[in-house]
């Protein structure tokens, strides 16, 4: 039994949402600190790889509450006044929803971090979260052994290349609370290249409706794309969907989001057994990102010196280089040339600020938590039935009128890395 097996199972106490404590001790209260993350698999082994490295050097205990429920389990620890010192926040929608509940952190912390993540983690003139991990959505993944790299990626060349043969795309859609989210990013990935940074901003802002020309376009063109693969997609999980391409013999060609989310296992080379083109086809360098944010809810002391210690460029390389982990930092200390894997050093050079790129936060990671989940939750229902796209965009159109669009300002949605 492996140490992080160990402790687990001494830990498995709180299950109601499976949550599980992992380093659970008896040290002096103040000595230690929890933390709520919502990461399983490869990439919670990296994190806590940079936490053991934290306890090692202050003698810091970190409890970490690992749940796939984090929205109820937050809520619930927060209304109870029992919160934990800090917590993984994997949107801004989710950031602005716990702002009066969150600490300042002040502006140094973020400093040395990109645009547009610097900006994201401040909410009224506060500075309540530091950006931890970032991902790039906007990718075509594909196996060179089996295929060529597409020529294009506009929508109607992916359909063309794709077809409505079976199994073209790894497509998977299953994600417990938040299935769907895949779609939905390929969607607003495609509203982006299309049709710009201005109707992308205005969509989240709630200026251009759900029902418009240019959003539903996006849906259509996302739906004629992958028409072959959604034949189970809704209850298949995005990483096994994603496996199927380093498979002997692959079960599917194609695929679309974050490297960290593909789940390619260790053994598959990049470059050889997966490789990726940018899904913004040229002359169009618009890429859609995103970040996991950690926020401190209590003035234990121990949490701001975590916080500022996952912060720092010297924990940001250790943890983007994890093997499995796969994500990307948008602390500027930390150069493309210091990532170990191929993959990741060529999208890391896309954060840069002379990559050249606009990057524009992900949609659904910028709206409210109750839009978000109605996007996803629309994104399965239109899988499954195309004919229910208008009445699914009047939906959407609805609950933003009752839950509000992005609270993300329209001017801090994209920026060039700065």
């Amino acid at each position: 039994m492996s140490a992080l097996t160990a402790r687990l199972t001494r830990c498995a106490a709180a299950l109601g949402l499976l949550l599980t404590a992992v380093a659970c001790g008896s040290g002096p209260r103040d000595e230690r600190l929890t933390v709520m993350v919502p990461w399983s698999g490869d990439e919670f082994q990296a994190f806590y790889t940079v936490i053991k490295t934290f306890e090692e050097d202050t003698g810091v205990q970190v409890d970490l509450e690992v749940t796939r429920a984090q929205t109820q389990q937050l809520d619930a620890a927060v209304a109870a006044g029992a919160p934990p010192d800090l917590a993984v926040l994997p949107s801004v929608g989710a950031l602005n929803q716990y702002a009066g509940d969150l600490q300042p952190l002040g502006d140094p912390i973020t400093e040395e971090y990109a645009q547009p993540f610097r900006g994201l983690g401040t909410v009224g003139g506060r500075v309540l979260a530091v950006p931890v991990k970032a991902d790039v959505k906007s990718l075509i993944w594909f196996n060179p052994t089996v295929t060529r790299a597409p020529r294009s990626t506009s929508p109607s060349a992916l359909r063309a290349l794709s077809g409505r043969a079976t199994g073209a795309w790894c497509l998977g859609l299953a994600s417990g609370p938040t299935s769907g989210w895949p779609g939905a990013d390929w969607i607003a990935d495609i509203l982006l290249s299309q049709h710009g940074t201005d109707a992308y901003k205005k969509w989240l802002s709630g200026r251009l409706r759900w029902n418009s020309p240019q959003v539903s376009a996006a849906w259509r063109a996302w739906r004629g794309i992958v028409a072959g693969s959604v034949e189970g997609a809704s209850v298949r999980r995005f990483a096994d969907a994603a496996n199927g391409m380093t498979t002997k013999p692959p079960t599917c060609f194609f695929g679309h989001g974050t490297l960290s989310a593909m789940g390619f296992p260790d053994s598959a080379a990049a470059g050889t057994a997966y490789d990726f083109v940018t899904s913004a086809p040229e002359p169009v360098r618009r890429l859609e990102v995103s970040a996991d944010f950690v926020g401190r809810f209590t003035t234990n002391p121990n949490a701001g010196r975590l916080i500022t210690y996952l912060s720092g460029a010297e924990a940001q390389r250790t943890w983007v280089n994890e093997p499995g982990g796969y994500g990307f930092s948008a602390n500027s200390r930390v150069r493309p040339e210091e990532y170990a894997n191929s993959a990741q050093r060529r999208i890391a050079a896309m954060l840069r600020p002379d990559s050249g790129h606009t990057l524009c936060f992900s949609a659904a990671d910028a709206m409210t938590p109750d839009l978000s989940a109605a996007f996803y939750r629309a994104v399965l229902d239109y899988t499954s039935d195309e004919s229910l796209l208008r009445t699914l965009l009047d939906g959407l159109d609805q609950v933003r009128s009752s839950r509000g669009g992005s609270p993300v300002p329209p001017d801090r949605l994209c920026a060039p890395p700065s």
